[in-house]
């Protein structure tokens, strides 16, 4: 007993990563560790034996930093969160703000894509400053637009809702297929009778820019939340 509690003491002074570079362990540590993780190998390898064996020490180290692994998974997420670089200003065009926090968005969830999964299995939300300042911006922006409350939480929600859909696409690369593969081009030929407009379009479909793409939608969602806010 006396040994395995000077082993874990030692565990919590250095670290030893796969690289063999040594660290004191700490929260931050253990967090950014696990997400590394999470982005290299999925939110199933999130376990805190696996973290510990990342960072060279007893799983049961991990606990005088994290209490348990609904904290570490907080953390994985807040941690994420907090590299969304957008603001709301007073003094600028909300329409600009908005396309640019859609942007910043967009590219935090392809960084971390397994952050979609873990906010949405999350049992508890999230409420540190770093998990909410997205949401306080994006609904800053939208308030700025001049919708009401409710339809401010609506567009927000359809916003959200987009990004995270298109951003699930982009990544499960939905398209099954390239005009130019020999058995597509059959297969098309095959459905062209009863799906003209699906054989048809399929080529454009397949080599969609997927950049373009997201601009279409959100120039859509942008410009009906204009007309929304002008209507009154």
């Amino acid at each position: 007993m006396a040994q395995t509690r000077e082993r874990n003491m030692s565990d919590d002074a250095a670290t030893a990563g796969p690289n063999g570079q040594r660290g004191r362990l700490s929260r931050d540590l253990i967090v950014r560790t696990a997400l590394r993780l999470m982005d290299e190998e999925g939110l199933e390898a999130l376990t805190m034996r696996r973290v510990g064996r990342e960072l060279g020490v007893e799983a049961m180290s991990l606990y005088n930093h994290v209490r348990d692994k609904e904290d570490l998974l907080d953390g994985v997420a807040e941690v994420a969160l907090a590299e969304f670089d957008a603001e709301a200003s007073d003094d600028g065009d909300w329409l600009k703000q908005g396309r640019a926090a859609a942007h910043e968005w967009r590219k935090l969830l392809k960084k971390h894509p397994n952050v979609m999964a873990l906010l949405v299995e999350r049992k508890r939300p999230l409420a540190s400053p770093d998990a909410i300042r997205p949401t306080e911006i994006a609904l800053q922006i939208l308030r700025r637009a001049g919708l009401s409350e409710r339809d401010t939480v609506h567009a927000f929600q359809a916003i959200g809702g987009y990004i995270f859909g298109f951003v699930m696409m982009e990544i499960g690369n939905v398209a099954p297929g390239r005009p130019g593969d020999v058995d597509v081009a059959e297969h098309l030929q095959q459905l062209s009778g009863d799906f003209p407009c699906f054989a048809s379009l399929f080529p454009v479909m397949a080599e969609c820019d997927m950049d373009a793409t997201f601009e279409f939608g959100l120039d859509l969602l942008l410009e009906g939340i204009r007309a929304k806010a002008a209507s009154g």
